[in-house]
C-alpha cells in the first residue's frame, strides 16, 4: 500500500510528512540535483526560491491563522520555520538553508518515505500526488496536460536581490522596525530628488524578454518591482518603498520614499529588498540597487531572477479535498493547484497528503471547516470563478465575515475570526489527527 508523490518542494514535502504519518508508504520523487530548474539552486527540499519569509505571525494576520492551523497539525514546514527562525518584526523569516536541510533530514529519515531523485515523466496509475510546483518539467507537463485535458494557465514570477551587510552605508541606512516595532529592518530613506532620480532609471532599465510562447501575466502579490514603477510615479510609494512609521529613530526625520532589506541569514551578513522582485537584467538591476541612498557600493550576492510559474485552473479541475474531479485517485497542491505563497503551498500538501493516504487506507475524504484559512482556500480554489482565474494566497476574504460593529474595529473584528477560525480547526483536527 504505497502513494506517488512527484515534487519536493514545500507542498510535496509537506504531503509526504502527511501521508508518511498516517502510515501509508510513500514514493517521494524529485527530480533534482540530476535535473536543475531555472529556478533552484540547491539538491534540498524545501528549497526557497524567492522571499525568506512565510508572513506575518499575528493574530489580526490571514497568515498568521493559517501558520496557527499548521501548527496545530504538527506541520513539518512550520516546525522546520521555527527551528530556523531570523528575527523579522512581526513575521516568520527563516534562514533558508537550515529550513531546507531539516526539512530534507526529516523526509530522508521517515521510515514509511523513499526518495527517488530522477524526473517522472508520466503520471503512475498509484494513487499519486501532483506537487510538481511551478517549474514542472516540460515532458511532466505534457503528460499532466494529457491528463486534465487543457492548456495550463501560467503567470511570472520574481526574486529580489540580495544585498551584503558589510556593503550597506549604516550612516544613511538605518535600523526601526515600522511603527516603532522591533528594529528587524534596515531602512534606506530617499528625499523627493532622490526618488525620482531613482524612479526614472527604474523606468528606463532593460526588463527580462519572454520568449515568443511565454505570456507576461504576474501575479499581483508578487509583482517585479519595474511593473509596480510602471503604474505610476507614486506607486512604489504606496507599496514597497512606503515610508508611513518609518521616521529616522533619533531625528525623527520623515522621508519622501523608504526601502527596507530583510536579514536572510542567522549572520547578518546577507539582506534581500523587501518587495523588490525584479526581471530587470543584473547590470540594471545593479544600476538601479546602488542609486538608492546608503547603497551606493553595494555588493549584490544574488540578483533577482524572473521564471515562470505554472498553475491548473483549480476551479475547472479541483474540488475541496484537491483531487481531479475526472480522475479521484489523483491530488494536485501548492502553486500547481493555483495556490500563491510558500505557507499556502505547504499547506495544500499536508490536505493533499492526507486526503491520498485517507484514500489508500479506503477512509473518508477531509476538508477544513470554512471558518479556518485552510478550509476557505480549498473552497475557493474549487469554486471560484474559472474565468481569468490567478493564484490565490491567504486572505480575510476567504473566511465569513465578522458583522461590522461600531464598537468594534476592523483589527479586533479580525482577531476573532482568527480565534473562530483557529478553534473551528482544532476541533475538526482532534478526530482525525
Amino acid at each position: 500500500m504505497a502513494i506517488t508523490i512527484i515534487g519536493a518542494g514545500l507542498s510535496g514535502s509537506e504531503a509526504a510528512w502527511a501521508a508518511a504519518n498516517l502510515g501509508v508508504k510513500v514514493n517521494l520523487y524529485e527530480m533534482r540535483p540530476k535535473k536543475m530548474t531555472p529556478a533552484h539552486k540547491t539538491d534540498k527540499f524545501a528549497e526557497l526560491v524567492c522571499s525568506n519569509s512565510l508572513g506575518g505571525e499575528s493574530n489580526a494576520n490571514a497568515k498568521g491563522l493559517l501558520q496557527a492551523e499548521m501548527l496545530a497539525a504538527k506541520s513539518l514546514i512550520m516546525q522546520a520555520a521555527h527551528s530556523s527562525r531570523l528575527p523579522a518584526g512581526g513575521a516568520l523569516a527563516v534562514e533558508r538553508e537550515e529550513f531546507s536541510q531539516i526539512i530534507t533530514e526529516a523526509l530522508k529519515n521517515h521510515p514509511n518515505i523513499n526518495i527517488h531523485h530522477e524526473e517522472l515523466t508520466e503520471i503512475p496509475n498509484t494513487t499519486t500526488v501532483l506537487a510538481s510546483g511551478p517549474l514542472s518539467s516540460e515532458s511532466l507537463s505534457e503528460s499532466i496536460n494529457k491528463l486534465v485535458g487543457m492548456e495550463f494557465l501560467s503567470f511570472y514570477d520574481a526574486a529580489a536581490p540580495i544585498i551584503s551587510f558589510e556593503s550597506i552605508n549604516m550612516e544613511i541606512a538605518f535600523k526601526k522596525g515600522r511603527y516603532n516595532q522591533n528594529a528587524d529592518y534596515i531602512n534606506i530613506p530617499f528625499d523627493k530628488k532622490q526618488y525620482y532620480d531613482w524612479y526614472h532609471a527604474l523606468t528606463r532599465a532593460r526588463k527580462h524578454s519572454p520568449h515568443d510562447w511565454e505570456k507576461l501575466e504576474f501575479f499581483e502579490g508578487c509583482m517585479p518591482i519595474e511593473e509596480i514603477a510602471r503604474r505610476g510615479i507614486d506607486t512604489p510609494r504606496f507599496g514597497p518603498l512606503k515610508p508611513v512609521g518609518l521616521e529616522h529613530p533619533q531625528t525623527d526625520r520623515k522621508f519622501y520614499a523608504v526601502a527596507q532589506l530583510r536579514q536572510e541569514d542567522k549572520n547578518a551578513q546577507m539582506w534581500s529588498l523587501v518587495g523588490f522582485q525584479t526581471g530587470l537584467k543584473w547590470a540594471d538591476q545593479k544600476e538601479i540597487v546602488q542609486m538608492m541612498p546608503g547603497l551606493e557600493n553595494a555588493e549584490i550576492i544574488r540578483y533577482g531572477v524572473m521564471h515562470r510559474n505554472t498553475y491548473l485552473n483549480a476551479p475547472k479541475l479541483l474540488s475541496d479535498k484537491l483531487n481531479l474531479k475526472e480522475q479521484a485517485n489523483v491530488f494536485v497542491a501548492g502553486v500547481l493547484a493555483g495556490t500563491e505563497g510558500y505557507l499556502e503551498s505547504a499547506a495544500t500538501g499536508w490536505l493533499a497528503g492526507n486526503n491520498a493516504a485517507r484514500q489508500e487506507l479506503a477512509l473518508p475524504l477531509i476538508v477544513p471547516p470554512k471558518e479556518s484559512m485552510l478550509g476557505g482556500l480549498v473552497r475557493f480554489l474549487a469554486t471560484a470563478n474559472s474565468k481569468n482565474f490567478q493564484p490565490m494566497n491567504a486572505n480575510w476574504g476567504l473566511v465569513p465575515s465578522i458583522p461590522k460593529k461600531t464598537a468594534i474595529k476592523k483589527k479586533e473584528r479580525r482577531q476573532i475570526a482568527y480565534k473562530l477560525g483557529l478553534d473551528s480547526f482544532v476541533d475538526w483536527l482532534e478526530p482525525i489527527h
